[in-house]
């Protein structure tokens, strides 16, 4: 269990507005429209090309959430509400995904990449291991921001998690690695999904490797000549 006081370690901010600091957070929230158990939720006001999640914190103050991760500060009761002003609110939900990821010493971390089939990999996986106390990434969450959503599930009986990670430019894997950790890795394949984030196949290539570099073990297939002469 997290309280806002815990959040607020995490993030080490000093803008900060804790009107309860023992209150309770189960749930990291970015869609003001999806939100199921707003007392207990910490919604993150994300800045998108398309949408500035600034816009919805009144909606979702509205719902009753009480706990806010923005970027900038707004209007708001300092008596309600727990509000963290932070630079960047996804690298703010990162670092408390991959706080929580670092409690689980035990676990065995399954990350998946590849330009194709992680999601139908994970699935498959999942199955033939369920019977394992498993957890795994929801639909096709592997994006900076679906990563930590998929780590925020992991909790204390689960024995083996299954994480999915994609990228579509050069430096973003460094990012879900630090989160990951994985102790196994499984690459699907190198294709021409988001190519147009680099230089070449064989960059796209180092780039999810990066995945690994703390891995014991990393599971590919052999016919694919340039996955395994790395």
């Amino acid at each position: 269990m997290y309280t806002a006081q815990l959040i607020g370690e995490i993030l080490q901010t000093k803008d900060s507005y804790l009107a309860d600091p023992l209150a309770d957070i189960e749930y990291l929230v970015t869609d003001s429209r999806r939100i199921d158990f707003p007392e207990k939720s910490l919604f993150f006001a994300i800045s998108g090309t398309l949408h500035d999640g600034h816009d919805y914190i009144q909606d979702a103050v509205n719902i009753g959430v009480k706990n806010i991760v923005a970027e900038r500060d707004f209007d708001h009761n300092p008596d309600h509400l727990n509000v963290f002003i932070v630079p960047d609110s996804v690298k703010a939900l990162q670092k408390i995904a991959a706080y929580h990821r670092s409690r689980f010493h035990k676990l065995r971390l399954i990350a998946i990449t590849g330009s194709n089939g992680k999601t139908t990999v994970k699935e498959w996986l999942s199955e033939l291991i369920a019977d394992q106390s498993v957890v795994k990434s929801p639909k096709s969450y592997n994006s900076q921001i679906g990563v930590p959503l998929s780590l925020w599930q992991i909790r204390d009986f689960h024995r083996i998690a299954i994480i999915e990670a994609g990228t579509s430019k050069s430096g973003e894997m460094a990012l879900l690695e630090a989160m990951i950790k994985p102790t196994v890795g499984i690459i699907t394949n190198i294709g021409d999904a988001h190519a147009e984030g680099f230089e070449s196949k064989e960059q796209k290539l180092r780039e999810k490797l990066g995945l690994f570099k703390e891995a014991e073990a990393i599971i590919y297939s052999e016919d694919d000549e340039m996955i395994s002469a790395h």
